[in-house]
């Protein structure tokens, strides 16, 4: 168990929290959530000793361990894949260390026999004899295929090491387990895998993250950080969303009545304050109206920033929207697409799913007009006009304007106050409409890149990964934006929550041929016919798959 008492912490003069008290208890598991900049993973490094803190007190229960997932990908190059799992559990790999290093003395003594047999009951007791066949399992669960089981970690990509540092905070059956954005970088079926490891873990976990299906399906509470303080809520994100909506009318309520009632006891105050007769009770409404004022100026201001992401075509899309026949693409010995063939409809909101996330990427860059195919072709309506969101939109910001001056290249209307208007809503207010593209987050460039789109105008989106570096708020808004959005819509996502209320068409590339199921995402990864058949279309290929998420 962690406790938390009376804990604050200051960044230049403004505090980023004050007087926080909670308890983490064994069994549970606890979500972090709050506006980008709210502190949410400053208050992780707290918990973890990362990071100090100016007044208050962490303790945690004598004896338990605490594991924490990594977040620098360099720092184990130096060792395999399997050794780096182990770390994460510092005793026990300390102690396979001692064991190989006795066992490989060249001059073994009666002393190392009886101290090897100390070290072999040690492990054992760790459970070192089951640890190499729990490290598989875990890699292969969140998506390490085996062929890299016994790499070198310098030899990975991110997302594979991603995975690695995931499960050396996972494994070892840690007291506290401390997650920051575990999902980022894995797809559906690793983040599954990792839902029901989570589920079914009895000890506490305390996790940030921006995808709402993984904290709805994991979390046990919700602690929000806001308002300079963090509160904690039983249940999941979306039973925290309803009660925070409940509260906000509440306050926003209530505010209205002091407003109103301030109204009432101002027009007294100025028709009888110079009444000798009734100014003794003027006086006394004053008080009464200083103590409303003050209530109304203390009321706390969110940190929640909700931008405007509101899609309107130019024109009404007609029945003929997109038309792909016999589409091949082969890159490095690597078949892509293999007789691809699509027919898009005028209603269709399209989730391209599964784990051949480059096949899709490129079919998006070739129907985009970005990339040519080795051979086949495809046709786009004369009623359509597209815009595309691409998985790296990094060669759209490398030049020198501003914000306002980087959007003003993709609008109609050129007035400097409309386009900053504009960006006001998409949370680009005052100063920064002026700050450089070249310098922009992640979030910020695919915020710009919405607003590009909203722009245009355009009846048919193209979405590779959209809510890839963007907050909690910004996904849902733009969630709800595709949502009513009238057209046609091609898009893939790692997170559930969005495919499912977006999509009512699922297509899935496999290496064997294509998926196509008209139907919500939650229906196809349950459907018995779909598990059969994506059994079949990825027999003998190698690559590990749940047939079942």
């Amino acid at each position: 168990m962690i406790s938390v008492s009376d804990l604050s912490l200051r960044f230049s003069e403004k505090p980023l929290f004050k007087d926080v008290n909670l308890k983490f208890t064994p069994g549970n598991c606890y979500g972090i959530i709050g506006a980008n900049g709210a502190g949410k993973s400053t208050f992780l490094k707290i918990l973890s000793g990362e990071q100090d803190h100016d007044t208050g007190t962490i303790t945690m229960t004598p004896g338990e361990r605490m594991a924490v997932l990594k977040q620098d990908h360099f720092a184990y190059d130096e060792y395999s894949v399997k050794e780096t799992v182990m770390m994460g559990y510092p005793k026990l790999y300390e102690v396979s260390k001692a064991r190989d290093e006795i066992y490989a003395k060249a001059d073994f003594t009666e002393e190392d026999g009886i101290k090897s047999a100390e070290l072999e009951a040690e492990f054992g007791e760790l459970g070192g004899y089951e640890s190499e066949n729990q490290i598989e399992q875990m890699l292969s669960g969140l998506g390490l295929e085996e062929e890299f089981h016994d790499s070198m970690m310098a030899d990975l990509d991110e997302s594979q090491k991603v995975r690695v540092l995931l499960a050396q905070a996972i494994f070892g059956n840690p007291d506290v387990l401390i997650l920051d954005e575990p999902t980022n970088g894995l797809d559906i079926e690793s983040i599954t895998w990792l839902e029901n490891f989570l589920m079914d873990f009895e000890n506490t976990v305390i996790v940030v993250s921006h995808d709402r299906h993984f904290l709805n399906t994991i979390c046990t509470f919700i602690c929000d950080i806001d308002y300079g303080k963090i509160t904690q809520f039983a249940g999941n994100y979306d039973f925290w969303y309803q009660m925070s909506q409940i509260l906000q009318r509440q306050a926003k309520d209530q505010q209205k009545k002091n407003e109103d009632k301030m109204k009432d006891l101002r027009d007294f105050i100025q028709r009888f304050s110079s009444n000798a007769a009734q100014a003794k009770q003027a006086t006394s409404r004053k008080r009464i109206y200083d103590k409303l004022a003050a209530e109304v100026e203390d009321l706390p201001v969110t940190s929640r920033k909700f931008p405007y992401v509101n899609f309107k075509p130019d024109r009404e899309i007609g029945n003929n929207v997109l038309n792909v026949e016999g589409l091949n693409l082969t890159e490095e010995g690597i078949t892509l697409l293999k007789d691809f063939n699509l027919t898009v409809n005028r209603t269709d909101k399209i989730a391209f799913v599964g784990i051949e996330h480059n096949s899709i990427t490129e079919l998006f860059n070739i129907i985009a007009a970005n990339k040519k195919a080795d051979s086949g072709s495809f046709q786009w309506g004369q009623t359509t006009s597209q815009a595309y969101l691409a998985r790296d939109n990094n060669e759209y910001f490398a030049n020198d304007y501003n914000i306002t001056e980087w959007l003003k290249q993709y609008s109609k209307e050129q007035d400097d106050a409309y386009v900053r208007g504009f960006l006001g809503r998409m949370l680009f207010s005052g100063d920064e409409s002026l700050k450089k593209v070249k310098v922009l987050s992640g979030g910020e460039k695919v915020r710009c890149m919405l607003s590009k789109i909203m722009l245009s105008g355009a009846n048919v989106l193209i979405m590779d990964d959209p809510t890839n570096h963007l907050d909690l708020e910004a996904i849902q808004s733009l969630n709800e934006g595709l949502i009513n959005f009238p057209g046609v819509i091609l898009f893939t996502s790692h997170d559930h929550e969005f495919i499912q209320s977006i999509a009512n068409r699922i297509i899935e590339i496999t290496p064997n041929g294509v998926i196509d199921r008209m139907m919500p995402f939650d229906d196809y990864i349950t459907d018995d016919s779909v598990t059969e058949l994506r059994k079949k279309m990825y027999e003998g290929t190698g690559k590990k798959i749940k047939y079942r998420v």
